[in-house]
């Protein structure tokens, strides 16, 4: 067995609470379980109590297909404010537009942001490039009626997590190739950017922690099919793959020591700076996949919590 770093203490006692609805290993069987047991909790429970006011439209995806997006602004802000276009997690098979939002929520109560989160069709039914390319028409609609729904549309900042910070690393590579949009940001938690299953981290948490190497190939395979692996993969669809980093927004990228995206985020980050941009880089010790959202009470996830809300307001303040 590979030697690999361990978990935090503090998170090490909360992974057997998360394999209960989690499991380390997902295989293509698990789809449909996993669509039930990671469906986000009723947004009206989410939102109780919270400055924070809903609107649900629907919009053209890829092809012009309709797909609904909800925007989240804070209650009684006035005026144009910075826009946020969220992409959820779930391995690009699961998960919905409102999962893993209540960390981000603290950008429109707090920040004043206006949040975008649009209901992306999810792989094997829909596989690339449905994801991204609904994604890329929801950015570009955003950027597009920016005024209505009121977003400044010089301060538009791109966030995902996990496969969603996949996702938003492509469109922040598909926005500069296609003259899109302009962006200021991209937060990248975690992100799931390489097909090929290359990295030594990719070996080291296998059969262990949260989203393992099968894991990795369920979610790569059920998005892009006998494609996996092979030569002609879209950078876009897997942005590690991209040759050329230069000229894409500031980066946030945060990671664990404890998990199989580590290697990928770091080389994606080093990336970055090798083609003369920025970003900003956090590798937390002990840290397993998308801890800060199964364990946001750990002294290690309000570590990173923190650190990521400081990023994103001083990149969307003017």
């Amino acid at each position: 067995m590979l030697a690999r770093p361990g978990f935090d203490p503090e998170l090490k006692a909360g992974l057997a609470i998360v394999g209960g609805f989690f499991p380390p290993t997902v295989t293509p069987d698990l789809i449909d379980y996993m669509r039930k047991a990671y469906a986000s909790a009723p947004i009206d429970d989410t939102l109780r109590g919270r400055a924070v006011k809903l609107e649900n439209l629907t919009i053209g995806g890829h092809r012009g297909d309709p797909i609904t997006v909800s925007i989240l602004r804070p209650a009684g802000a006035s005026g144009l404010r910075p826009g946020v276009v969220f992409t959820h997690s779930g391995g690009m098979m699961f998960g919905d537009r409102f999962s893993g939002i209540e960390l981000v929520l603290e950008w429109v109560e707090r920040l004043g942001a206006v949040l975008v989160t649009p209901e992306y069709r999810m792989a094997p039914e829909f596989p690339d490039p449905y994801p991204r390319e609904d994604m890329y028409a929801a950015l570009e609609w955003a950027a597009t009626n920016a005024e209505t729904i009121g977003i400044r549309r010089d301060r538009i900042m791109l966030a995902g997590a996990s496969s969603g910070g996949g996702i938003a690393a492509g469109l922040a590579l598909a926005a500069r190739d296609r003259d899109g949009p302009a962006l200021v940001g991209q937060v990248l938690d975690y992100p799931m950017l390489d097909d090929r299953g290359i990295a030594l981290s990719t070996r080291q948490f296998d059969g262990v922690g949260v989203w393992d190497r099968v894991s990795n190939e369920t979610g790569w395979s059920a998005l892009l099919g006998e494609e996996r692996g092979g030569p002609d993969v879209s950078p876009y669809a897997a942005p590690a793959r991209a040759t050329d980093l230069s000229h894409l927004p500031p980066a946030f990228i945060d990671v664990g020591t404890a998990e199989i995206f580590r290697d990928e985020a770091v080389a994606y980050a080093a990336g970055i700076w090798a083609a003369g941009g920025e970003a900003e880089l956090h590798v937390w010790a002990g840290g397993f996949h998308a801890f800060d959202i199964f364990a946001p009470h750990t002294a290690l996830s309000r570590g990173m919590i923190r650190t990521r809300d400081a990023w994103v307001e001083k990149i969307i303040e003017d």
